[in-house]
């Protein structure tokens, strides 16, 4: 007798950022004292509104299914919260409320690329977008990035990768940057928007670590292009700080809306919905003011932070100019050459 075998998919490289932590949580548990610096976990709570607004919607039982594209309030604040913030128009009916990012990302890949086709990223990056990418049986084409570059993408870089490894059909993209905190700038993400546009590209916009930012704001890609092969992903996860809740959203090209809402009602059905009234709170201006000062907690340490690696010889670092991370050269340190 033979056992069926297991599908390659699950072969993709475990997460080892949650590997680890799973290890610190055992630690934990056991009683040593554990600093968490494994993960983008904020160090700041959801505002005090997003918690009244969850213990409401448990007080009432609204917890319950909602349609598979999220509840028509959140989706309208969503779209008032871009025409404040980005001064851009955005229906409500373009966004799509999903479980975290991460969710986003399988149901977009699923709605636009076919088993075979090229996904860009860039590394140094965040893990998973690989992980993900292979276990939908797509290629990952990996762009480097170095200090040379500024730890920033260009279009030469995308034409360069495709003459090595032949068309992209899509390029994800995220500004500020996992794990450099860099940001692109407005010309230079008009640039490889309209790249994609160009070429036919599917354009994934991670926009994930927007309102985590220092010197000035980050520029949405709807911003410098609003076309039918973009696509803009965010969370609620690292500037509301709501990780642990599992709600983000996407904003897609109209055309896409009906086959992506079959893509969630099949594989989710829908966001859980005691985060989407949660959601609805973080959209608050109430909520708003508590981001705020998050953000200048956040400020403060990345400036002591910076201040203390160049007083130690660490001058080599990544523009911090967004998320909470900073991405230093170490290798002075190393006793070996």
């Amino acid at each position: 007798m033979t056992s069926p075998s297991f599908s390659r998919r699950g072969d993709i490289s475990s997460f080892l950022a949650m590997d680890v932590m799973r290890e610190a949580n055992m630690l934990q548990q056991s009683g040593q004292d554990i600093c968490h610096l494994e993960v983008g976990q904020p160090s700041t709570k959801a505002p005090q509104v997003v918690l009244d607004a969850a213990r409401h919607a448990l007080d009432h039982e609204l917890i319950g299914y909602t349609d598979a594209l999220g509840l028509d309030a959140l989706r309208q604040a969503l779209s008032a919260y871009y025409q404040t913030t980005y001064k851009v128009d955005i229906a409500p009916e373009r966004f799509v409320i999903t479980t975290g990012s991460s969710s986003g990302f399988i149901i977009a890949f699923l709605a636009c690329l076919d088993a075979g086709q090229k996904v860009a990223v860039t590394t140094p990056g965040y893990p998973a977008y690989t992980n993900i990418i292979q276990s939908l049986d797509l290629t990952p084409v990996t762009i480097p990035l170095s200090h040379e570059n500024n730890w920033t993408l260009t279009v030469d870089d995308v034409q360069a990768a495709e003459k090595a490894y032949g068309p992209i059909d899509a390029l994800l993209l995220a500004s500020p940057a996992n794990p450099t905190g860099t940001m692109l700038g407005k010309q230079a993400l008009t640039d490889l928007s309209h790249d994609c546009h160009r070429a036919g590209r599917w354009f994934f916009s991670d926009e994930i670590y927007h309102g985590l930012t220092y010197a000035h704001d980050a520029t949405s890609a709807l911003q410098v292009g609003d076309h039918d092969g973009l696509i803009v992903m965010n969370s609620f996860s690292k500037y509301f700080s709501m990780t642990g809740w599992r709600i983000g959203w996407m904003i897609v090209p109209p055309k896409m809306v009906r086959a992506v809402e079959r893509l969630q009602q099949n594989l989710f059905i829908s966001a859980p919905t005691l985060s989407q009234y949660a959601a609805c709170a973080a959209l608050s201006p109430a909520a708003g003011t508590e981001l705020q000062k998050h953000v200048q907690l956040y400020h403060h340490n990345r400036d002591k932070l910076l201040a203390c690696l160049r007083d130690n010889g660490i001058d080599n670092i990544a523009p911090a100019d967004g998320a909470f991370y900073l991405y230093a050269d170490l290798r002075s340190l190393s006793p070996t050459p």
